[in-house]
């Protein structure tokens, strides 16, 4: 008799649990779809093929940090297709291998990002910066996300502007706040805020949300948080998009000396450089 009093306590509770759980779902599922909605599309007009030979007159050269991770790929797969730099150079701690005979040009510069100092030179010379650069806190511990995300990133931007870049792109995360109580946010915002002391021509921000990508590593998290928000163009992004949005903003004269493009602003800049 206790036995079945329990079970039958058991399953009222886990299907009040359930149902709560439920309710919870559907109500934050309406809320996201209500801001993914409620979101206008704002894409400007602009002439692509006219603009990358402007753009390709102009004979610059630029380098992409973190070209070995998924933002860094398709971003320089983009810049690569589109041919629209004189100079490609990657800055990493490895040589990278490709087998496409159109990357036969790229530069490489391997580096120890705990001495950075003592590479300057891979800095030097570019006109404009890409910094894909990021790991995580469950892959690095909390002390090595921050040597990465914040001090790596900092002193590449440092490098980069003593050395000459006029441009510099930066991939952050939606929500950065250097005031946040979450470290992840917290670091993105500080690091953002430190970067923008630092006094470029033209700063570019970009807070993509939750990044739609096929990893080759295994992240349990963000593959539930694909699975969920994937549907809210809100509160996701195709990495491919995330990449063709910092193309297409480097063709395009900025407004402002510092820009902040939050996820909507980058699936737009991504619907532009498109090709399909």
């Amino acid at each position: 008799m206790f036995i079945e009093l329990g079970m039958n306590i058991f399953e009222s509770n886990w299907g009040k649990t359930l149902s709560f759980f439920t309710a919870f779902v559907a109500a934050l599922a309406a809320v996201l779809y209500y801001l993914d909605n409620s979101e206008t599309d704002e894409i400007p007009r602009m002439d692509l093929n006219a603009m990358e030979e402007n753009y390709r007159q102009k004979n610059k050269s630029c380098f992409i940090l973190g070209a070995s991770g998924e933002t860094g790929k398709a971003l320089l797969k983009e810049i690569v297709e589109r041919n629209i730099f004189s100079k490609i150079t990657l800055i990493g701690r490895r040589q990278l291998t490709f087998e496409d005979k159109a990357y036969v040009n790229l530069v490489q510069k391997v580096v120890d990002f705990e001495k950075l100092d003592e590479y300057a030179e891979a800095f030097q010379g570019h006109d404009v910066g890409y910094c894909c650069l990021g790991t995580t806190k469950a892959k690095a511990g909390a002390e090595g996300f921050v040597r990465v995300d914040h001090d790596y990133v900092l002193k590449s931007a440092e490098l980069a502007k003593a050395g000459g870049c006029s441009h510099f792109h930066l991939e952050s995360s939606k929500g950065a706040d250097k005031t946040s109580s979450f470290l992840y946010l917290k670091t993105k915002g500080q690091v953002e805020a430190e970067i923008e002391d630092l006094g470029f021509e033209r700063l570019s921000i970009y807070r993509p949300a939750v990044l739609l990508v096929n990893r080759q590593e295994s992240r349990p998290a963000e593959w539930v948080a694909q699975k969920f928000l994937g549907a809210f163009s809100s509160m996701s992004i195709p990495i491919t998009a995330v990449a063709r949005a910092m193309v297409v903003n480097t063709l395009k004269d900025g407004e402002q000396k510092v820009e902040i493009l939050e996820n909507k602003a980058i699936c737009n800049l991504g619907k532009i450089g498109d090709k399909k």
